[in-house]
C-alpha cells in the first residue's frame, strides 16, 4: 500500500513541473567535498565509497513541524534536475530520501548531516538547525543545481558526516532603506541570498535625514506622499504596515529574524520636515538629499519628542516579533553630551516597556541605561573605553567595523559605486580579522556576533546591493558562524572561488574580486 501512495505522490509532482529547455551536455559526475562549504562547518567526516545519488525516484521526507522548510528544499532542487521530488511523510518506508528529521543536539541552530548511499539524513533538535542543513545540501551538490533550467548530469553527494553549529548567535546583514528606498521584492530578494550562508539577522535601516521608510499610524506625515527624497532625489517610497509585516514572514520562513531601526536623537531631518514640532523653534528645515551627517537633532528639552519617541517604538514593536528594535544613536553631533545622555536614559527604557531588547550604536554606552542593551561597535579603531566600560557593566555587542564589515565601501578605487570615507575593502580585508580579538575589553563573552551594513547612498537597484554585498558578506558570514580554528584565508577564498558559478546561474551581479581564483 504503502508503494502506491508514494507512486502517486511522485505522478503527481512530475505533472506540477514546468517544461524547460534542456541543454544536452553532459557533466562530469564530480561533486563538491564536505569541507567545500561557506561557512565552514565545525566537524567534517568523509567516507570516501559512500556517495548519495539523487534520481527520478528520490523523496523528501519530513515530519509534520519539518513540512514547510522540506516543501522550500524540494522547489530549490527541481529547476535543474527536472525531478519530482515529492515531499512524503517521514514514517513511508521505501525510496531513496532526503530525509529531515528532529531531535538531538546542537541547540536551536545547530544540526547534524549523514550521507550515505541510500539516504541523507539532517538532523537537528529545532526547525532552525533543519534549515541551516538544507543550506550546506545545496552546497554539497553540484554546482549546475543553482541552474533555472534542467541539466542533465549525475547528482551526486559525497558520502560523510557534518556535525555543525554557530559560534555566534547573532550574524546579520543590515540594509539601508533611507538614504534609498527599496522595494518589498529587493528586500526579499537579498533575504534568499543571504540565508543560504546562514546570516539570520536583517537590520533595516528604516529612517534617516533624508526619508522615513516605515508608516507609522499616530504620526502619519512622515510618510506623507513619498517618505522623502532620498539621496540626491533618487530613491522616495515607504513600507506600509502589510509590507512590512510581508517582510518580517518572508524573513521568517527563511529563519532570517527582522531587527526594524529608527535612528535618533540624530539622523532625524526627515522626520522634523514632516513635524516642525519635533524641532526646538517649531519650524520645519528643508528636505535633504545630499549625504552630510551630523546636523540634525530632536529637542531633548521637549516631551512631545519624548511622546513621538514612545508611539513609534510602541507601533514599530507590535510589527516586530523579534527581539531587537535599534533607535540608532550614531552621529548625534547636534545634541549636546548631556542631552544625548538625558535622552537614552528616557528612551532605552521605553524598548523595554514594549518587549523589546533595546540595541544602538556603540554611542548609547554613554548612558548608563545601556547596561541591559546590545551595542553595535561601527568604529575604525582598535580601542573604544567607552563601550569597553559598557561591557564590563553588563552590555553585550554586535561587531561591525566600518573599515573590515561595511560591504558599501569601494572595493578599490577603481569601484563604480560605494564610499571610502572607512576605507577600501577587499575580500580578503572583510576576511582578516577576528570578531573575539578586534577591539580591546570586547572579548568573546561580550560579543553576540557580527554584522555586514550595507548603507544606501550609491545604490539604486538590486544589482548594486549584490554587487556590493557578495563576495564580502559570505566573509562575514563565516566569522560569526564558523569555529575560529577554521578561519584561514587560503581555504575561504578556494572555497569561495568555487561558489562563484552559483551565483552566476542565478544571476547575482556578484563582483569578481582578483583576490580569488574563480573557477
Amino acid at each position: 500500500m504503502a508503494n502506491h501512495v508514494i507512486s502517486r505522490a511522485l505522478a503527481a509532482a512530475a505533472l506540477t513541473l514546468p517544461l524547460v529547455a534542456t541543454p544536452a551536455t553532459a557533466a562530469p559526475p564530480q561533486a563538491p567535498a564536505l569541507s567545500s562549504v561557506i561557512p565552514a562547518p565545525a566537524q567534517v567526516t568523509p567516507a570516501p565509497g559512500a556517495t548519495f545519488r539523487l534520481t527520478a525516484l528520490t523523496a523528501v521526507k519530513a515530519a509534520p513541524a519539518a513540512r514547510k522548510i522540506a516543501e522550500q528544499l524540494a522547489r530549490e532542487l527541481r529547476p535543474a534536475t527536472g525531478y519530482a521530488l515529492p515531499v512524503l511523510p517521514a514514517t513511508l518506508p521505501g525510496l531513496p530520501t532526503i530525509s529531515l528529521q528532529l531531535g538531538g543536539t546542537g541547540g536551536r541552530e545547530g544540526y547534524t548531516l549523514t550521507v550515505t548511499p541510500k539516504q541523507v539524513t539532517i538532523r537537528a533538535a529545532a526547525p532552525a538547525g533543519l534549515y541551516n542543513g538544507t543550506r550546506t545540501l545545496l552546497q554539497l551538490l553540484p554546482k549546475e543545481i543553482d541552474s533555472r533550467t534542467v541539466v542533465r548530469r549525475a547528482w551526486t553527494i559525497n558520502g560523510g558526516t557534518i556535525k555543525d553549529l554557530p559560534r555566534y548567535a547573532y550574524r546579520g546583514a543590515m540594509l539601508d532603506l533611507a538614504r534609498h528606498f527599496h522595494t518589498p521584492a529587493e528586500v526579499k530578494a537579498y533575504i534568499d541570498e543571504i540565508s543560504r550562508f546562514k546570516v539570520n539577522y536583517l537590520h533595516l535601516h528604516l529612517t534617516d535625514d533624508q526619508g522615513w521608510r516605515i508608516r507609522i499610524d499616530s504620526w502619519p506625515r512622515l510618510t506623507a506622499g513619498d517618505g522623502g527624497p532620498g539621496v540626491d532625489g533618487e530613491g522616495p517610497g515607504f513600507l506600509t504596515k502589510a509590507e512590512y509585516s510581508d517582510i518580517v514572514r518572508y524573513a521568517a520562513a527563511r529563519y532570517v529574524t527582522i531587527v526594524p531601526e529608527v535612528d535618533m536623537p540624530g539622523h532625524v531631518n526627515a522626520a522634523q520636515v514632516a513635524y516642525p514640532e519635533l524641532t526646538c523653534d517649531g519650524v520645519a528645515p528643508p528636505p535633504r538629499t545630499d549625504t552630510e551627517v551630523g546636523y540634525s537633532s530632536l529637542c531633548i528639552s521637549s516631551e512631545t519628542t519624548y511622546r513621538f519617541v514612545e508611539d513609534v517604538i510602541r507601533e514599530l514593536a507590535a510589527l516586530t516579533p523579534g527581539p531587537y528594535l535599534h533607535i540608532g544613536g550614531d552621529e548625534a553631533h547636534a545634541t549636546s553630551e548631556a542631552d544625548y545622555v538625558t535622552f537614552q536614559n528616557r528612551v532605552l527604557p521605553l524598548v523595554k516597556k514594549y518587549g523589546k531588547t533595546a540595541y544602538g550604536w556603540n554611542e548609547i554606552t554613554k548612558s548608563p541605561a545601556a547596561a541591559t542593551a546590545v551595542a553595535q561597535f561601527w568604529g575604525t579603531t582598535t580601542t573604544n573605553p567607552t563601550l569597553a566600560a559598557a561591557v564590563a557593566n553588563g552590555t553585550k555587542v554586535v561587531m561591525s567595523p566600518a573599515n573590515k564589515a561595511y560591504i558599501d565601501q569601494k572595493y578599490d578605487p577603481s569601484t563604480p559605486i560605494g564610499l571610502s570615507w572607512a576605507g577600501y575593502i577587499e575580500v580578503r580585508d572583510a576576511y582578516g580579522w577576528d570578531p573575539a580579538t578586534h577591539l580591546a575589553g570586547v572579548t568573546d563573552p561580550a560579543v553576540i556576533g557580527v554584522e555586514a551594513p550595507l548603507w544606501s547612498e550609491t545604490l539604486r537597484d538590486l544589482d548594486d546591493i549584490e554587487f556590493l554585498a557578495f563576495p564580502r558578506l559570505p566573509a562575514i558570514a563565516e566569522l560569526g558562524w564558523s569555529p575560529a580554528a577554521t578561519h584561514d584565508w587560503d581555504s575561504f577564498s578556494a572555497r569561495l572561488g568555487a561558489y562563484g558559478p552559483r551565483w552566476t546561474l542565478r544571476g547575482i551581479d556578484f563582483y569578481p574580486s582578483p583576490q580569488v581564483d574563480w573557477q
